[in-house]
């Protein structure tokens, strides 16, 4: 990590020292550094509204923009999806220079004038992982593999929302005690839904307490080639044998996918 970068965590941490605002999630010399800040912003009304900031610093930061995402339920998901292209918009600005504390200030002063506006709900906005690349053209896959869902109906419920916000498609499939969620769509809302997935309590431990998902595997991605299937939309599917979830998986044009990452989860 370069001196600038940790410097800058540093200063973060110091600032954001309260209960609860300041919080490293992962950190790789792969992937970078994701950490997370809860803040608050006068937002419509006068009124002060939560904010759950998560960014994404990639190895290259601050060459390329972060990745974000913002969360908040005092806001729709419409309204979260505005902040974040307005926060990227801003981050351009402030290109190869640290630049997060100045994020969380500008929209600290801002958020009220950014919710005065419409809501885009598409949340089509340039690649916020590499500023040498143009926006990804066409559809990205991911596959993912799940250890476990103990609170099935609510995580079901929850896939379901952020797939449909994202404007993902593809399945989630269970098959015995194997969990599998392919993802199909632009390659940002893959990341960003990648980021929900893992700061979001959405399962419960052993005990019945609300937790995060610390047990998600990424099995592949690709861009999606003209073999493979489109999904029209998102869909929950059991299997009741191997040989069907083979078909589903044959049937996109994804029987190599299978064989590779599919068939060794099965004991």
């Amino acid at each position: 990590m370069a001196e600038p970068v940790q410097e800058e965590l540093s200063a973060l941490a110091a600032i954001f020292c309260g209960p609860r605002e300041w919080e490293v999630l992962s950190r790789s010399e792969k992937d970078g550094t994701v950490f997370r800040i809860h803040t608050k912003a006068e937002g419509l009304m006068n009124v002060d509204v939560p904010l759950e900031l998560v960014f994404h610093l990639p190895v290259n930061y601050p060459l390329c923009l972060p990745g974000i995402s913002v969360n908040s339920e005092h806001l729709t998901r419409g309204q979260c999806m505005t902040v974040k292209e307005k926060l990227l918009k801003e981050a351009e600005k402030l290109l190869l220079e640290p630049m997060i504390h100045e994020l969380v200030l500008w929209i600290q002063q801002n958020l009220r004038h950014v919710l005065n506006q419409p809501e885009t709900g598409s949340g089509c906005e340039k690649c916020t992982f590499s500023i040498s690349t143009a926006v990804d053209d066409g559809l990205w896959l991911t596959l993912l593999h799940l250890d476990h869902m103990r609170a099935r109906t609510k995580y079901i419920r929850t896939v379901e929302k952020w797939t449909s916000d994202l404007r993902l498609t593809g399945r989630l499939m269970f098959l015995g005690k194997i969990i599998l969620i392919l993802l199909q769509g632009d390659r940002d809302s893959i990341k960003e839904y990648l980021i929900l997935q893992k700061t979001s309590k959405v399962d419960v431990d052993s005990n019945g307490k609300k937790c995060k998902e610390k047990m998600i595997s990424v099995l592949f991605e690709t861009k999606v080639q003209t073999e493979h299937k489109r999904f029209l939309a998102f869909e929950v599917k059991e299997y009741s044998t191997l040989d069907e979830l083979q078909k589903e998986f044959e049937t996109a044009g994804l029987k190599k996918l299978f064989s590779e990452f599919v068939l060794g989860l099965v004991k």
